[in-house]
């Protein structure tokens, strides 16, 4: 039988065999101190042939030093349990390996550090093993729900989120909503997380530290965004920080007043409207904004939508510190702004899924090639002035680099009072152009 003969029970007299899928429970073991395991964890471990986890989530359990090197636990005697395997591994493809090359253990447990559905490696692991093992899934306690207590805040109305070995735009999030829990943990991201929040403006935050939660050496302190050291959050910590005045969350639009502007053309507010919504934005998106200019489809896109990754690529020097100035203004950490010249700039970037053009410096064919080169699947959408540009769109068109063109005129005039009469007062019309990239060029 060529059947996962491991995953089968013969049962004799009865004349058939029955599949008895191997059993593997995902077990979130709380802070790490024993005394916050859940009933339900410790007794799937007791039971298990197998353990599973990084060092730190098996010494949480009571699993030894000596243990963890000769990788099986002999005879616990508190317990009177046999021996059990023990494996020091966190890859959730190698822990599918180990699984898959131990058929004896019919029971397995993995470890990981607090409650399997925050920001666990418990998800990619259910993924490997569901089709082929009965798995289990047992929650543990998270430093957020430990931590609130600790505090005694609710965290029901709090965004959380975790920076701990990932990339995420934080301070996006810190101005905009009243509560935060955030996780740190990761080389030079205090020294950043404290610095961000001083070049950001966030010095009024209010910020409760912990470390070492539910260990005999736990510490909580209470800073400011001002008086936060790199020392108060280094290592693996928790932050709780609270905002006495949020930014408002913006919905697509920002009057033109609200930016820094300097003497840099920006794309005005009607025909940015108009250009973002061609650009039909929605999720998480990697935006090129190329001839930035003050940064306003950047900043307007980045502030619309936190998970997005916004490039505004601008080659004047006063535009690249006007954008710098908005990106601070309104707090948008996911915005990154290139000093320099499409198509050239564009060239380390990771591909885009949208990109907009307000400025190309007569090097519209060259960036749209570049463009296509890194996704032909982006979505672009151009603002036009001059008829010498809106020719080089068509020429594009007529070489097959771009297809399904559609053109927006739009004209805009707003109204001046000149005495005791209102005046009509018309804006340079703007060619709004959205296209997709063609299958020759």
């Amino acid at each position: 039988m060529t059947e996962n003969r491991n995953n089968q029970e013969f049962q004799r007299g009865n004349g058939f065999i029955r599949d008895i899928k191997r059993q593997v429970s995902l077990v979130g073991v709380g802070m790490g101190n024993k005394r916050t395991l859940s009933v339900e964890a410790g007794e799937a471990i007791r039971e298990s042939d197998c353990i599973i986890g990084a060092k730190r989530m098996l010494e949480a359990v009571g699993v030894g030093e000596e243990d963890i090197t000769r990788g099986r636990i002999i005879g616990d005697e508190d317990e009177k349990q046999g021996a059990k395997a023990v494996y020091c591994e966190y890859n959730p493809e190698k822990i599918k390996e180990i699984i898959a090359a131990n058929p004896e253990c019919r029971r397995a447990v993995v470890l990981y550090s607090g409650d399997i559905g925050f920001y666990s490696g418990a998800e990619k692991l259910y993924g490997l093993l569901k089709d082929d093992y009965e798995i289990k899934g047992i929650p543990g306690l998270s430093c957020v729900t430990y931590f609130a207590a600790k505090l005694h805040v609710s965290w029901e109305d709090a965004r959380l989120i975790s920076i701990h070995g990932r990339r995420q735009p934080y301070i996006h999030i810190l101005a905009r909503h009243q509560k935060t829990f955030l996780l740190l943990g990761g080389v030079g991201q205090a020294e950043e997380f404290c610095g961000k929040l001083k070049e950001y403006g966030l010095t009024r935050l209010k910020l409760w530290i912990g470390r070492d939660l539910s260990y005999p050496e736990e510490s909580i302190i209470c800073r400011t965004g001002e008086d936060i050291k790199p020392e108060d959050v280094s290592g693996l910590s928790i932050v709780y920080a609270e905002n006495p005045a949020p930014l408002p969350m913006f919905c697509g639009q920002i009057k033109d007043d609200a930016f820094i502007r300097g003497n840099v053309p920006m794309t005005k507010e009607e025909v940015r409207a108009v250009s973002i919504a061609k650009l039909d934005l929605s999720g998480e998106f990697v935006l090129y904004d190329i001839g930035a200019g003050t940064g306003s489809i950047a900043v307007t896109a980045a502030v619309s939508y936190e998970k997005a990754r916004v490039y505004a690529i601008e080659k004047n020097g006063e535009g690249v510190e006007l954008i710098r100035q908005n990106q601070r203004k309104f707090c948008v950490d996911q915005l990154f702004t290139i000093e320099g010249t499409a198509p050239g700039v564009l060239e380390e970037l990771e591909p885009p899924t949208h990109v907009f053009i307000g400025g190309s410096s007569g090097n519209l064919e060259e960036i749209l090639r570049r463009i296509r080169e890194k996704n032909r699947n982006a979505k672009v959408v151009l603002n036009v002035i001059t008829l010498e540009t809106f020719n080089e769109v068509l020429n594009a068109e007529e070489k097959g680099l771009l297809t399904d063109v559609e053109i927006i005129q739009a004209g805009i005039a707003r109204s001046k009072e000149r005495g005791d009469y209102h005046m009509m007062m018309g804006l340079n019309p703007v060619y709004v152009i959205s296209a997709a990239f063609g299958a020759r060029g």
